[in-house]
This record gives structure tokens, sequence and C-alpha cells, in this order.
């Protein structure tokens, strides 16, 4: 049996706060509706951004939708924006820390799919990429570090390249989200209204098809991808696997809300035990993650630091 010293040394990098990502799910000031995971206004996001670059975490999301829907989710591309007054805030409260987005349709859009409708009720792609391509440039203009297209719109990535680098955002990142079907989105889906009237997400991979994520993934890159999201984190071990040897880009597994909620216990004193989030995390970096996006990543910096 190994002294703690000796494990410790031959136990190979461990999980830093600076692996991690927050999840901020915003809301409106005077929105006090009861919702499955935690939200923020944007009067909270300073001291949130700073408590999270004291424990040395550096990088957040930042989901935001409309309270103002309509079919062609016009919202989600105003400069005034929820997304645009979250981002402006984290950037001026802690300019080093990383603000990455969500760039998607779905909380802005009356029928909450991640797709616009034609005259016919069937998918407009071409109208969908431009509202993505725009909404993206607004959040690069707002601030935004890297920007994330969500909806696995086929060109959507490419568009959006294009709009980024039109508008003078050259520098700005695109990170699209690798997304499985799964039951682990309901919390964040019921937290910010985005449940698609159809049931169903129509560009979202089933959770046998490994053999397509890869192929969408490589599309992803060759239309101009910066990096790749993947979700649910613990449900693309294999895929992480797979693809770090077969894109050139580095691969950011996201922890969705199912996973926050299902692999953490509540404390007494009203906190969340994250140690099986620590444990899976470590998992998902010893597969090759660059980074872990998380709705936990506060609550484990601190279980980090008091290791």
């Amino acid at each position: 049996m190994y002294r703690s010293s000796v494990r410790s040394f031959i136990g190979g990098p461990g999980l830093t706060p600076a692996d991690l990502a927050m999840v901020f799910l915003m809301r409106e000031d005077d929105d006090t509706r009861p919702r499955p995971m935690p939200t923020l206004t944007v009067r909270e996001v300073p001291a949130a951004v700073r408590a999270l670059a004291s424990l040395g975490v550096h990088s957040v999301k930042i989901f935001a939708g409309s309270r103002v829907r309509d079919a062609h989710a016009t919202q989600g591309m105003s400069p005034i924006s929820l997304m645009a007054r979250s981002i402006s805030a984290a950037k001026k409260a802690a300019p080093g820390v990383l603000v990455m987005t969500e760039t998607c349709v779905c909380s802005h859009n009356d029928s909450g799919e991640c797709w616009l409708a034609d005259e016919r009720g069937d998918v407009d792609l071409a109208a969908t990429i431009k509202v993505l391509a725009a909404q993206a440039v607004m959040q690069a203009a707002a601030g935004a570090d890297i920007v994330g297209p969500a909806a696995m719109i086929p060109r959507s990535v490419r568009a959006v390249r294009q709009a980024l680098d039109a508008a003078g955002h050259k520098g700005v990142g695109i990170m699209p989200h690798l997304i499985f079907e799964s039951s682990l989105y309901e919390g964040y889906r019921a937290s910010m209204g985005a449940v698609p009237r159809s049931g169903t997400r129509a560009f979202q991979i089933a959770p046998g098809r490994s053999e397509q994520a890869v192929h969408v993934a490589r599309e992803m890159v060759d239309e101009g991808a910066d990096m790749i999201l993947t979700e649910p984190a613990l449900h693309t071990v294999d895929t992480l696997v797979h693809l770090k040897d077969k894109i050139p880009v580095p691969l950011v597994p996201f922890s969705v809300s199912g996973e926050y909620l299902r692999l953490t216990d509540q404390r007494a004193d009203g906190g969340r035990d994250v140690r099986g989030l620590l444990e899976a995390y470590t998992v998902l970096k010893r597969a090759g993650a660059g980074r872990i996006i998380t709705y936990g990543a506060l609550e484990l910096a601190r279980e980090i630091s008091a290791s």
C-alpha cells in the first residue's frame, strides 16, 4: 500500500478549476418562476464571475432566451437582448474571463424548436442559418469570445464563420454543439422554456450512432469550427476517444442539467455534494477533454481548493 504522497505523485494530472467552465442560465430580474436549474439575473452576473475567477475558473458559457418570442426568433438577434446584456455584464466585471454563448433559436422561437419553419411548417434551413449567423454577430459585438451554434444545422458553422469575419470578428472562436439525443436535457429545457413543440430535436444524433457523430464532427471542422462541444458529457466518452485522433481541434464535453442533478446530492446546508462529478470529470479529462462545461464549476472549484 503506497503512502498518499506516493499515490499522488504517480496518479497523473488531476482535475483543476482551470479545466472547468461554468454554465449561466439567465433570467430577467422580475422573473421569479420556480425552475429545476439555478438561474441568474444580469445584476447577479458580476459577483458570480468574480467568485469563479477567485477560485481559478476563468470561463463561462451563457444561455439566455427571450421573453417575447415569435416565429422568426427576432429577439435573439437584438443588441439589447438578455444574451447581449449578460455577455456585457460578464466582460465588464472580469475582462479576462472567457465568455462562451449558445447560438440557437430554441429559446427565442415561439415553437421551442431549434429551427425556423417555412409557410408549410417544414424546416426552413436557409432562414434558420441566416438567423443563427446574425445571432453570432450580435453576441460577438457584445463581447463573446466563443459562439456556440447549437442547432446541429448543416452548413450553419460555415455561415457563422463568414458572418463573423465579414463583421470584423475574425478573432472570435466557434464551438458548435455535437449533440446526442437524451432525456438528460429536461431540466435545462424546462428552465429556459425551450421545449420543442414537435417533441424531438430533428438534427440531434441517435445514441447508438457513434459513426454519425464522427462524420458530423468532421463536417463541422471542415466548415470552420475551432473546437467541438459534445453533449451529454458522460454519454460521449467513447466519442471523445474516437475524435481525439481524427480531428485537429479541442474537444469540450458539456455536462448537462440531468448529469448535474443525478450525480450530486443535496447537503444539509442547501449546497450540493459534487464528489461524484469530480470523479466523472476526471474520466472525461483522461478521455481527452480540453475543458469541461458544467453547472457545478463553482462547487467543484471549492471542493478542489479544499482538498
